[in-house]
Protein backbone atom coordinates (compact mmCIF):
# COMPACT_ATOMS: atom_id res chain seq x y z
CA UNK A 1 0.00 0.00 0.00
CA UNK A 2 1.34 3.50 -0.74
CA UNK A 3 2.01 6.19 2.10
CA UNK A 4 1.73 9.44 2.00
CA UNK A 5 3.30 12.56 4.17
CA UNK A 6 1.11 15.24 4.62
CA UNK A 7 2.79 18.39 6.35
CA UNK A 8 0.09 21.45 7.80
CA UNK A 9 1.70 24.99 8.01
CA UNK A 10 -0.90 26.21 10.62
CA UNK A 11 -1.16 29.29 12.65
CA UNK A 12 0.09 28.57 16.23
CA UNK A 13 -3.02 29.42 17.96
CA UNK A 14 -4.86 26.59 16.13
CA UNK A 15 -2.38 23.53 16.78
CA UNK A 16 -4.61 22.59 19.59
CA UNK A 17 -7.80 22.07 17.08
CA UNK A 18 -5.37 20.47 14.48
CA UNK A 19 -4.17 17.57 16.27
CA UNK A 20 -7.20 17.02 18.50
CA UNK A 21 -9.04 17.09 15.23
CA UNK A 22 -6.28 14.31 13.56
CA UNK A 23 -5.68 12.44 16.71
CA UNK A 24 -7.74 9.57 16.18
CA UNK A 25 -7.14 9.03 12.44
CA UNK A 26 -3.34 9.33 12.93
CA UNK A 27 -1.05 6.52 14.61
CA UNK A 28 1.16 9.60 15.33
CA UNK A 29 2.07 13.48 14.38
CA UNK A 30 4.81 15.53 15.10
CA UNK A 31 4.62 19.38 16.24
CA UNK A 32 7.17 21.77 15.47
CA UNK A 33 6.65 25.47 16.26
CA UNK A 34 8.47 28.43 14.82
CA UNK A 35 8.33 31.65 12.45
CA UNK A 36 7.26 31.98 9.74
CA UNK A 37 6.31 34.40 6.57
CA UNK A 38 3.59 33.56 3.85
CA UNK A 39 0.35 35.89 2.59
CA UNK A 40 -1.54 36.44 5.99
CA UNK A 41 -1.14 39.64 7.87
CA UNK A 42 1.64 39.80 10.04
CA UNK A 43 0.79 41.20 13.78
CA UNK A 44 1.21 45.06 14.59
CA UNK A 45 3.34 45.32 18.22
CA UNK A 46 4.13 48.37 20.31
CA UNK A 47 7.25 49.65 19.97
CA UNK A 48 9.30 52.49 22.64
CA UNK A 49 7.17 53.56 25.11
CA UNK A 50 3.72 52.59 23.58
CA UNK A 51 3.42 55.55 21.14
CA UNK A 52 4.82 53.93 18.17
CA UNK A 53 3.74 50.22 15.97
CA UNK A 54 6.40 48.14 14.42
CA UNK A 55 5.58 45.29 12.09
CA UNK A 56 6.51 41.96 13.07
CA UNK A 57 8.76 40.57 10.35
CA UNK A 58 7.32 37.02 10.96
CA UNK A 59 4.22 34.91 12.01
CA UNK A 60 4.25 32.37 14.82
CA UNK A 61 3.39 29.05 13.13
CA UNK A 62 2.96 25.39 14.05
CA UNK A 63 3.88 22.62 11.51
CA UNK A 64 2.43 19.29 11.70
CA UNK A 65 3.63 16.65 9.81
CA UNK A 66 2.43 13.18 9.75
CA UNK A 67 2.85 9.95 7.81
CA UNK A 68 -0.42 7.93 6.62
CA UNK A 69 -1.96 5.04 4.08
CA UNK A 70 -2.57 6.71 0.77
CA UNK A 71 -6.49 5.68 1.65
CA UNK A 72 -6.44 8.18 4.83
CA UNK A 73 -4.87 11.33 2.56
CA UNK A 74 -8.43 13.41 2.25
CA UNK A 75 -9.84 12.32 5.41
CA UNK A 76 -6.85 13.61 7.28
CA UNK A 77 -6.12 16.47 5.19
CA UNK A 78 -9.98 17.46 5.26
CA UNK A 79 -9.82 17.64 9.28
CA UNK A 80 -6.42 19.89 9.20
CA UNK A 81 -8.06 22.73 7.08
CA UNK A 82 -11.52 22.28 8.79
CA UNK A 83 -10.04 22.62 12.64
CA UNK A 84 -7.44 25.88 11.44
CA UNK A 85 -9.54 27.58 8.62
CA UNK A 86 -10.53 31.12 9.64
CA UNK A 87 -11.34 32.37 6.59
CA UNK A 88 -8.19 34.94 6.12
CA UNK A 89 -4.74 34.76 4.74
CA UNK A 90 -2.47 33.12 6.18
CA UNK A 91 -4.57 30.20 7.32
CA UNK A 92 -1.90 28.23 7.16
CA UNK A 93 -1.11 25.15 3.70
CA UNK A 94 -1.17 21.77 3.51
CA UNK A 95 1.42 19.71 1.34
CA UNK A 96 1.42 15.36 0.64
CA UNK A 97 4.40 13.76 -0.69
CA UNK A 98 5.19 10.47 -1.69
CA UNK A 99 6.76 8.12 1.12
CA UNK A 100 8.64 5.21 -0.21
CA UNK A 101 9.24 3.46 2.78
CA UNK A 102 8.97 3.48 6.58
CA UNK A 103 10.76 1.63 9.54
CA UNK A 104 9.52 1.88 12.99
CA UNK A 105 12.61 1.91 14.64
CA UNK A 106 11.60 -0.35 18.50
CA UNK A 107 9.16 -2.68 16.69
CA UNK A 108 11.23 -3.66 13.10
CA UNK A 109 7.96 -3.39 11.54
CA UNK A 110 7.93 -1.80 7.92
CA UNK A 111 5.22 -0.37 5.43
CA UNK A 112 2.25 0.29 6.12
CA UNK A 113 2.58 -1.67 9.73
CA UNK A 114 5.39 0.79 11.12
CA UNK A 115 2.58 3.17 11.09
Amino acid sequence: MQMKRIEATVQSTKVGAVTEAINDIVGGYTVLEGKGRGSGARQEMRSGRGTGTVTAEYNHVAYVTTIVDDSDVEKVSTAIADASFTGKGGDGIIAVSNVDSVLNIASKKSGSEAL
